[in-house]
């Protein structure tokens, strides 16, 4: 009884403060400006401190999230950061992109009225003024095991991998095929959703602790898995992602003009197109711009688009406004921004010119039938319902699919039937001794907390079974 009174006399959530939109569409600044230490106080306040904290339950890599609340209501902010980094190395970027809503905020008990803790906005907030205080995780330096550990791929599940096993001790080597590290969090998301630096502020904390990460290394195509164990390495992580673009196979789809999201997105983002001329890596602008799709990718390269100038946005999604996969948040923001949403249309087919650009884009409506296996309701076309738009920009951003460059090269990885690493979902371990996988090369696009808690449950693994090793050689250290 006490608890549902607390709930029916909760306070508002404390709003982040936000770039206006008019403001933000003219730059790639982060559009939400973060919690003053007053209003942290005020929203961790709001806390009930639940006897069984769903919150936790709803945390993919378990945070202690009552306990660092509280930290912060009681202005105890170094000790707040502290309890976060127990469990999770990477919460200013958490605490930015993950879909909260969905999990710990989606299970907190005010959310029974609407009005959760904003558990993302306060781990940010630790993680923020961590950062801007030189505060560090206090941790002793581990003896060292003896044992290498192979990370490739530098994303989220990686860098948990990587981590997690320093602090055991063992020596870690990153493998990153492009040409910076941070994967997805480099590449994928946008300067406005998540600042770069703070990206590189994380990957410096770990070579500070004594990662090597090597870059410009395609895992399977400059070195293979089998060559990495030649090499020495006593295990390997395989935290690649899923980076494969996926198209419709519609007519026209190869006309000039048309492009994946990774491939938009990783112009933008990574290679900083949108300074050009300052970095001189050209991106395709358009004054008609369509991103084809609905998730936080679509949503991504459509406020890319805004940024870059474009006359018009529209995100073209062939379901329903109830059916959109992205976050709330960035499709509010996306609407703010001045980007239209053509829902429960479908492309048909491309149009374009006599030099080969596209000019246009033919769809067909849809109606809403009965769900399929993702559990939305399966779209249909409607006959005769075809109906043409103009644009000369399509950006399509449909998912994405497993990248056989790795698999491909390594005999005896199982995999699926679409391509992804089969990999234990409690340890990580796959077909080949040795190996691990984690991340969306073994689920598919997932999120980033999703990922790293991937990672975690590896680095576990991974450490019993170094451990195993060195008790049957009977030599080095003890691995606690």
């Amino acid at each position: 009884m006490a608890e549902k009174e607390a709930i029916k006399e909760a306070k508002a959530r404390v709003a982040m403060p936000e770039q206006e939109p008019e403001e933000r569409r003219r730059n790639f600044d982060e559009v939400p400006l973060g919690y003053s230490p007053e209003m942290a106080v005020e929203e961790a306040s709001r806390c009930l401190h639940c006897r069984s904290p769903s919150c936790v339950e709803g945390c993919p890599v378990e945070i202690d999230i009552p306990a660092f609340v509280r930290s912060i209501k009681e202005e105890k902010f170094e000790e707040a950061i502290e309890k976060i980094w127990e469990k999770n190395r990477l919460p200013a970027i958490c605490g930015r992109v993950c879909p909260q809503e969905s999990q710990c905020e989606g299970v907190c008990v005010l959310a029974k009225k609407g009005r959760p803790i904003a558990i993302g906005n306060l781990e940010r907030f630790a993680a923020d003024l961590a950062r801007e205080r030189g505060i560090e995780e206090a941790s002793p330096k581990p003896e060292p095991s003896g044992k290498r550990v192979a990370i490739v791929g530098s994303g989220p599940a990686g860098l948990t991998v990587a981590s997690d096993l320093l602090a055991e001790g063992h020596q870690v080597t990153i493998f990153e095929a492009l040409h910076k590290p941070g994967g997805v969090l480099v590449y994928g998301i946008p300067e406005f959703r998540l600042p770069k630096e703070i990206v590189a502020a994380e990957i410096e904390s770990l070579k500070g602790r004594g990662a090597e990460i090597r870059c410009n290394v395609v895992v399977g195509r400059t070195i293979t898995i089998d060559e990495l164990f030649e090499e020495g390495y006593d295990a390997i992580f395989v935290g690649v992602g899923a980076g494969l673009p996926r198209f419709m196979n519609l007519p026209g789809e190869n006309l000039v003009g048309i492009l994946s999201a990774n491939e938009y997105l990783t112009r933008a983002n990574l290679m900083k197109a949108y300074q050009f001329p300052e970095y001189d890596t050209p991106i395709p602008r358009g004054e008609k711009v369509v991103v084809i799709g609905a998730g936080n990718v679509a949503m991504d390269s459509a406020r890319t688009a805004v940024r870059l100038g474009a006359e018009r946005v529209r995100i073209v999604y062939r379901r329903s406004r109830e059916e959109m996969p992205a976050r709330s948040a960035e499709i509010h923001h996306a609407e703010e921004e001045g980007v239209e949403f053509l829902l429960l249309t479908s492309p048909t087919r491309f149009l374009g010119d006599e030099e080969g650009r596209v000019v246009g884009m033919e769809c067909i409506r849809m109606e809403l039938g009965e769900p399929d296996s993702s559990g939305r309701r399966r779209p249909a076309p409607i006959a005769g319902s075809e109906f043409e738009i103009e644009c000369d920009l399509v950006i399509v951003a449909i998912g994405t699919e497993a990248n056989p460059l790795l698999t491909r090269s390594t005999d005896g990885l199982e995999l699926n039937r679409r391509g992804y690493i089969v990999a234990d979902p409690e340890t990580g371990e796959t077909s080949i001794q040795g190996v691990w996988a984690g991340g969306d090369i073994v689920t598919g696009s997932a999120t980033v907390i999703e990922a790293m808690g991937a990672g975690r449950r590896a680095a576990r693994s991974i450490h019993q079974y170094l451990a195993r090793k060195a008790d049957k050689m009977g030599s080095g250290p003890a691995l606690g």
